[in-house]
């Protein structure tokens, strides 16, 4: 019987779960983001700061889910001997 398409979905969305999880685990220095920034004082620049260090912060997210997905279709590709 062929696999449910939901079942499928929920099985590749595991397996990029784990490979995201694989790869922060190798990351030794991860930063979280910085609060909602009510703390900042009144200087736009010490703001923008805040700003961009939390943009940095996402981007280097993105970057670890980007990584995890191409793995993951390449493993698949792999197991379906598509390479």
């Amino acid at each position: 019987m062929a696999e449910q398409p939901d079942a499928s979905i929920r099985s590749r969305r595991q397996r990029i779960h784990e490979l995201v999880l694989a790869l922060l685990a190798q990351q030794g220095d991860l930063e979280l983001l910085d609060g909602d920034g009510a703390a900042l004082s009144g200087n736009p620049g010490e703001a923008g700061q805040w700003l961009e260090r939390n943009r940095r912060v996402v981007a280097r997210y993105q970057a670890l889910v980007r990584s995890a997905v191409t793995l993951d279709a390449l493993i698949d590709q792999d197991s379906n001997g598509q390479l």
